[in-house]
């Protein structure tokens, strides 16, 4: 899952810097994610895993680091580890 989300944010999320350089638990505002583009990979992630995320999780906390979007899909779907493993 963590690949993916790292795919959608160099698509989305306009970083300074590779996301490739940028470890599982580096903090993305430091790396130059704007709340704008926090929305753009939100939407890549909803499209991608065909999930929503609810109220509750549309925080900064949320998007702060690769490890934290995983914890949010996973809390919002928990089938999307399979959903991975079904797609490679």
């Amino acid at each position: 899952m963590q690949e993916i989300i790292r795919q959608l944010l160099a698509q989305h999320g306009r970083l300074h810097e590779p996301v490739e350089n940028l470890s599982s638990t580096a903090d993305l505002y430091d790396a130059g994610l704007t709340p704008f583009a926090a929305i753009r990979v939100m939407l890549a992630l909803e499209e991608h895993f065909g999930l929503e995320f609810p109220v509750s999780l549309l925080k900064r906390q949320s998007f702060a680091s690769i490890e934290a979007i995983a914890g949010c899909i996973e809390e919002i779907a928990p089938q999307a580890r399979g959903i991975e493993r079904d797609a490679a």
